[in-house]
């Protein structure tokens, strides 16, 4: 979903190119700098990434429809990446209202329940059609799936979490997320479907850009 639509509508779909239909993938062939992918102005600091790691980005909003799909893929790539890339996501928050979301994520996160409930969050909204945009339906959901109301409140209001959520707005900023999914790598560079073509392309353009990464060291 394009960041200029979310003032519009929340219903707003991301281009033809971005969904990857049909006469509108790229062709295969080496990514070309200012069509596929973005170099940003200024380098981005690592965002926890270990000294050595190739830190990349996933950008992500869970009521986005196109991030839930892309998510199984996102899942499965990050599987097989090599030891020397560090992988996270990072909820936007475009408007006031996606605050809740990133802090349901990052609360996740402190409770070590990210693997177990990640998609379960995307299957929520997306499947089972159930608002998770708010406190009270979140401790809702958490709750119904097995987690410690009280505890995940905690963390949910924690200034750890609140911490997290402005910086994951630094961040979108830093990285000049124009939409969601999106992927920022190594600091340095920005893609997403709109750029490379579709999401699947997308991750084709992360790995080589990783692989510049690695030169560059």
């Amino acid at each position: 979903m394009n960041r200029r639509e979310f003032s519009v509508a929340t219903g707003a779909v991301l281009g033809a190119a971005a969904l990857g239909l049909p006469g509108l993938v790229l062709a295969q062939g080496r990514p070309e700098e200012g069509k596929h992918f973005r170099r940003l102005d200024k380098i981005v600091p690592p965002d926890g990434a270990p000294a050595g790691k190739i830190e990349v980005i996933e950008f992500f909003w869970y009521s986005c429809p196109h991030c839930n799909a892309f998510e199984p893929k996102l899942a499965a790539w990050a599987k097989k990446l090599p030891q020397d890339v560090y992988f996270h996501r990072v909820p936007v928050a475009f408007r006031d209202d996606f605050v809740p979301q990133q802090r349901l994520y990052y609360a996740l996160e402190a409770l070590g329940k990210v693997e177990e409930l990640h998609a379960r969050v995307f299957d929520e909204i997306h499947n089972k059609r159930q608002p998770t945009n708010r406190e009270d339906l979140i401790l809702a959901f958490v709750e119904k799936n097995g987690v410690d109301r009280a505890r995940f409140q905690e963390a949910y209001n924690s200034f750890t979490v609140q911490t997290k959520a402005r910086r994951a707005r630094q961040l979108q900023d830093q990285y000049e997320v124009q939409g969601v999914p999106a992927m920022g790598i190594a600091g340095r560079w920005y893609t997403d479907g709109d750029l490379s073509g579709n999401m699947d392309r997308c991750l084709q353009v992360v790995d080589f850009l990783v692989s510049e990464a690695r030169k560059a060291k």
